[in-house]
């Protein structure tokens, strides 16, 4: 699915990353654990969170994932906006709880990475 289809489905704001709502997604992985995330082996991989702050940037570009939904009306800072668009990532607020977010999302089609 392209996550411009997905910002759409959450209602979500993108703030980061315009030039690649085209990317492909197959697989979302909620979480608010990094740890957690620094686990996963996956391509084109969305990771859903409601840790705003530039560790879940930086956790991300360490998982090599591209593309962050932060749900809960999380607002995204100008340190994690800089750094994102260092790593041509895609950020998308969204006002939806994660649980909704991710039925919205497993509804439409995306699989869970596990």
């Amino acid at each position: 699915m392209k996550i411009k289809q997905i910002a759409e489905l959450l209602n979500g704001k993108v703030v980061c990353g315009e030039d690649y709502l085209d990317r492909s997604v197959n697989s979302v992985f909620a979480s608010d654990l990094m740890s957690d995330v620094l686990t996963l082996k996956s391509e084109d991989l969305l990771l859903m969170t409601g840790l705003g702050n530039v560790q879940t940037i930086r956790t991300a570009e360490m998982s090599d994932i591209n593309t962050i939904i932060f749900v809960r009306n999380k607002k995204v800072n100008e340190e994690m906006l800089k750094l994102a668009e260092e790593n041509d990532m895609v950020l998308i607020e969204c006002p939806y709880s994660m649980f909704k977010a991710s039925g919205i999302l497993y509804q439409a089609g995306l699989e869970p990475i596990y």
